[in-house]
């Protein structure tokens, strides 16, 4: 009569341990899914670094290390130098662009208040006032702003460590990572991590590409157009063209506000331009680019940035397009070739 009893207040622990040992393993997995990107991260700055420092080893009698030091120093080099060059009259437009953009926005209101159906439109935007800070709600947000500063610098050196070691030494991590598969799987893991790793390269490549091609075109068409700011402008572009999709839209967003302070066609012209840069960079560069490497429909781009970006946030949002190709090759690897065994649609796909 007794041990009934006792065993379901067995079962009944059991299952409640049970429970807090899976919840505990889900927030364990969900925290540590950051530290995974961050790493993602280190590991794409590793694999650009290789890119550039095996070329030139191949080209020149050049050793890998030596090759990896002089592209530090290089890269080094040009980032100071252009840092001289550039910071200063970047951070003066920046600051002007702090300035006219509320006026942009104020005057894009009082152009559109006679029409009906742009007045509820605006009514959802900020009120021009309201993109500034006052200096209440500046110190109000001084000790978020530091906790926040800490983070990122955090997270920076974090990056920057993982890819100069990973870069220092593939091969180490590389063998060390395959020395976890069982013997006989060792060889099919070599090709799986290899396909990997060329295909972000070739990606990595491709975005670079396709950065300084939409920041020179930028800044030479705003230049043409006679728009105020257009070398802030063009450096915007060219970074959020490394996030597909929305990048360009966030890119637009403020030049068409700047050039509507000129004239309501001038607005329309820089979006003429912009949309005119993305189709040569989406129809042309991107997709002769994408012959050494899978091409990501625009559909599960969008998909990936979704999910990463809810779980993960902006980080997650940022790698969520290679992330998405790293991820195809290990379908295309291991599901269709090593488990569907169908090499011809493992091909088609790339």
């Amino acid at each position: 009569m007794t041990t009934e009893p006792r065993h379901f207040t067995e079962r009944v622990f059991y299952v409640t341990g049970l429970s807090l040992l899976l919840l505990l393993t889900a927030l364990l997995l969900w925290f540590a899914l950051y530290v995974f990107l961050l790493a993602f991260s280190g590991i794409l700055l590793a694999i650009f670094l290789r890119s550039l420092s095996d070329a030139l080893s191949e080209h020149t009698p050049l050793s890998e290390g030596m090759a990896l030091t002089l592209v530090l120093l290089g890269l080094v080099s040009a980032m100071l130098v252009g840092g001289w060059l550039l910071a200063p009259g970047v951070a003066e437009q920046v600051d002007a662009m702090q300035k006219q953009l509320p006026q942009a926005l104020a005057q894009l209101r009082q152009r559109v208040e006679d029409y009906g159906w742009a007045r509820k439109l605006l009514a959802q935007l900020p009120e021009a006032s309201e993109l500034m800070p006052d200096n209440a709600t500046a110190l109000a947000g001084v000790t978020g702003a530091f906790s926040t500063t800490f983070s990122a610098v955090a997270n920076f050196f974090i990056f920057l460590f993982i890819g100069l070691y990973l870069a220092a030494e593939p091969r180490l991590y590389r063998n060390g990572l395959i020395r976890l598969i069982p013997l006989n799987g060792r060889n099919r893991a070599r090709e799986v991590v290899d396909a990997v790793g060329d295909t972000l390269r070739w990606w990595l490549i491709g975005k670079v590409v396709s950065m300084a091609v939409v920041g020179v075109a930028t800044v030479a068409g705003l230049w043409l157009l006679d728009i105020p700011l257009a070398l802030t402008l063009g450096l915007l572009a060219a970074l959020l063209t490394f996030i597909p999709n929305v990048g360009p839209i966030l890119s637009l967003l403020p030049a068409v506000l700047l050039a509507f302070l000129i004239s309501p066609m001038h607005a329309v012209y820089v979006t003429v331009l912009y949309v005119g840069i993305q189709l040569v960079e989406s129809y042309f560069f991107t997709p002769l680019l994408q012959k050494r490497t899978i091409s990501l429909p625009p559909a599960l781009t969008i998909f990936a940035q979704v999910i990463f970006g809810v779980t993960v946030g902006s980080l997650g949002f940022v790698l969520a397009a290679p992330l998405a190709a790293a991820l195809m090759v290990l379908v295309n690897k291991l599901y269709i070739e090593d488990t569907l065994h169908d090499q011809l649609q493992a091909d088609a796909v790339k």
